[in-house]
């Protein structure tokens, strides 16, 4: 069964046709890598699969359940994270309040749920975390906005993995990093398809999308135009469909 299966999503914004009916499913442990040119509807999509907008019509089905206008928060706890481009970081804070910032685990006195935060269990969580992703940090401590592109990168990621997603949508997740840290990036994208996690990659560099998706979808002008396995396709293939040779 599909863990998250988009059924003829369509959205406007006044006369502006933005999506024309989208439908693509999406499988546990599956990473589809969604493409299209700016203006193609990528991100009109996502902000409906998150909660963000509503569609106008259609439905965004989870596990079987329509999740249609479903609020923000109300879709995360559901197990759809979403790891935007420019991370959404707390550069002076540190790891460990990254990863839980506004989720933070809370100390129990007597047996009674208090709001006082457990630092010593949000560390200890976040080191964890940090460990099982083979992560390369110097410290759980350290002010995130002192760490790399990528190593901010593991730490979103982390932030995600904490809470037990069932869907990760990645926005350009290597688009500003160095070869060495794309690799990495690229290695836990393959790490949460190992936890039978699904994911969806938006991504301009085809290079990373043949190297971890399993399927490609390409958006054009709010339409599905291409559907298709990776090691079905070709690099220039994808390309036609982006700008509209096929």
């Amino acid at each position: 069964m599909a863990t998250l299966q988009l059924r003829e999503v369509k959205k406007h914004f006044g006369p502006v046709n933005v999506l024309r009916g989208v439908t693509f499913d999406l499988h546990p442990g599956e990473c589809v890598a969604l493409v299209g040119d700016n203006g193609a509807g990528k991100s009109t999509l996502m902000k409906i699969v998150t909660g963000v907008y509503s569609a106008t019509s259609g439905s965004v089905i989870l596990d079987g359940e329509d999740i249609s206008g479903t609020p923000p928060g109300a879709i995360r706890e559901l197990g759809i994270e979403m790891i935007y481009q420019n991370l959404e970081l707390a550069g002076q804070q540190d790891v460990t309040a990254n990863i839980f910032l506004g989720r933070e685990p809370t100390r129990t006195i007597f047996g009674l749920a208090t709001n006082i935060i457990d630092f010593k269990t949000a560390r200890d969580q976040a080191e964890d975390m940090i460990r099982q992703l083979g992560a390369r940090l110097p410290s759980v401590d350290i002010q995130v906005g002192k760490l790399s592109g990528g190593q901010q990168q593991s730490v979103a990621i982390a932030r995600a993995l904490t809470f037990s997603p069932k869907v990760v949508i990645m926005d350009e997740p290597t688009a500003a990093l160095a070869v060495r840290e794309i690799e990495h990036v690229l290695d836990l994208i393959k790490e949460l398809k190992s936890r039978n996690i699904a994911v969806i990659l938006i991504s301009h560099r085809l290079t990373d999308v043949f190297e971890v998706a399993d399927r490609i979808v390409a958006l054009r002008q709010g339409t599905v135009i291409a559907d298709e396995r990776t090691g079905e396709t070709t690099m220039q293939d994808v390309v036609a469909h982006i700008v509209g040779a096929h």
